[in-house]
């Protein structure tokens, strides 16, 4: 699976990327985790956009903060892989390259994330250690992870 890879400032999304980084958010988070929530949090305007293409199917996203937007730290967050492309390592991959851009973008920092409860280990192969309790956010588990400078 050829997947092409591109991290952008908001202002420099085309209306169709943006539209479909908020279609696929909108079918992981409120319709497969059927959680009402409202997800433009006017964060995104001052965030950093990775996606994941195959063609014209946005397969894998991220969205990059700056420190002092979510958390004292920078943080990556709305990690999103399209349902079709899952089982094919694509998540592990996304979370790499994201990794790696948000280290191009905002400098070698502490990454702090507010994780799924069930992904704990997941994360945890990146780096990230728990840092707080665990806390209902939208009707999910949660914790607080932190991946502090290496």
């Amino acid at each position: 699976m050829e997947i092409i890879w591109k991290c952008v400032s908001f202002q420099e999304l085309s209306t169709e990327e943006l539209y479909q980084i908020l279609r696929l958010r909108s079918e992981v988070f409120v319709v497969e985790q059927q959680c009402l929530w409202l997800d433009c949090d006017n964060k995104d305007q001052e965030s950093y956009h990775l996606m994941g293409w195959q063609e014209n199917d946005l397969l894998a996203y991220t969205r990059l903060l700056p420190a002092g937007l979510s958390y004292n730290e920078m943080s990556i967050g709305r990690v999103a892989t399209s349902p079709k492309s899952r089982g094919t390592g694509i998540g592990k991959v996304l979370m790499q390259k994201s990794l790696e851009e948000i280290e191009k973008v905002f400098g070698k920092e502490p990454i702090k994330i507010g994780a799924q409860l069930y992904l704990q280990k997941f994360y945890e192969n990146f780096g990230f250690t728990q840092t707080s309790e665990i806390y209902i956010e939208d009707g999910i588990d949660h914790i607080e992870m932190l991946r502090d400078i290496k």
